[in-house]
């Protein structure tokens, strides 16, 4: 079965990290790309600091080992920082609903980085078909206009160096093993984050002159900074130390689905025939993805419950990184 917790952090990572396509793209009318991922960063850093100060102790907030530098960073640095810097510059390039296709890569590199980092997360033939129907259902959810995802190379080149950024980062987190909980890592990580994106917009020549600060402008930056920031980085970054780098990522599948029925329910828009279509591919993908486990949950962490294990079950089930997909 699994956990109640587990199927919290996937439902709400989703559910957050829905959103950030429109909302980035509404921002990006009124901020400079890195300079708006770079404030994004500034607040969740506040925010995520003075939370992790007022809820844990010392000894759980100060990073004592080489494992837990590592994880801070490829949180920081990779996951979040680079990730982010890159998928706003890109989307700038191309519409949100290719900029969904070419980050729900994510979920297809995360295997391969892992194939190689981690010894104990390998995807099956049975994995990879599953993968392969979640990113078709994607497409069809989204349903771009060929053209447009046939051109625009420059766009999604940067997107898709965005998409490697974030599947590196979970694998190396997986693998540095950090004794920090996930909250505490983010809120280390986070200011880091927000460093490299000041540096790189002021590499880039952006000027906080240039931006708009309108009331659409403040409500973009809340949303990616608080919703699909600080609570969907506790959601994400907790599934991964849960369930693996390989399931943790399959949220970017689910993702582009969050942003098309809310994008139908607040803002008017059609759901047509060939996103249902997309719905319910995406769907297949995950029942494939599950069908060799022990049960249907399996499609999305590990083998956990909420019952108490006897000191046998926990000798045989513990796992030092990640879990065997499929």
């Amino acid at each position: 079965m699994v956990s109640r917790r587990t199927l919290a952090f996937f439902a709400l990572s989703s559910l957050f990290f829905g959103g950030t396509f429109v909302a980035a793209k509404a921002g990006l009318a009124y901020f400079p790309p890195l300079l708006f991922v770079a404030l994004r960063f500034d607040v969740a850093a506040v925010v995520m600091l003075a939370y992790v100060g007022w809820t844990s102790s010392r000894a759980e907030l100060l990073p004592r080992t080489r494992d837990d530098a590592v994880g801070i960073l490829a949180t920081g640095v990779l996951s979040i920082g680079l990730a982010n810097a890159l998928l706003f510059v890109g989307q700038g390039y191309v519409s949100s609903a290719v900029s969904s296709i070419v980050f729900s890569l994510s979920p297809v590199l995360t295997p391969v980085f892992a194939a190689v980092l981690l010894a104990d997360e390998r995807l099956s033939a049975r994995g990879a078909a599953g993968m392969g129907l979640g990113l078709l259902g994607v497409s069809l959810v989204v349903s771009p206009d060929p053209a447009n995802l046939l051109g625009g190379a420059g766009g999604k080149g940067i997107l898709f160096a965005g998409a490697v950024s974030a599947a590196l980062g979970a694998v190396l987190i997986r693998r540095a093993d950090s004794d920090l909980s996930s909250t505490v890592r983010v809120a280390w990580g986070l200011p880091f984050a927000a460093a490299l994106c000041h540096f790189l917009a002021w590499s880039g020549g952006e000027s906080a002159a240039a931006i708009e600060w309108t009331p659409e402008a403040l409500l973009a930056l809340g949303y990616v900074s608080l919703f699909a920031g600080v609570l969907a980085y506790i959601a994400y970054f907790g599934l991964i130390d849960e369930t693996g780098a390989i399931r943790a990522n399959l949220i970017f599948y689910v993702v582009p689905v969050v942003s098309t029925l809310g994008g139908w329910a607040l803002l008017g828009e059609t759901v047509d025939a060939l996103a249902v279509a997309g719905f319910l591919t995406i769907f297949a993908g995950f029942v494939v993805l599950g069908s060799a486990s022990i049960d249907f949950g399996s499609l999305l962490p590990s083998v956990l419950t909420d019952a108490p294990r006897t000191d046998d079950e926990s000798t045989v089930r513990e796992e030092p990184r990640g879990y065997r997909s499929d």
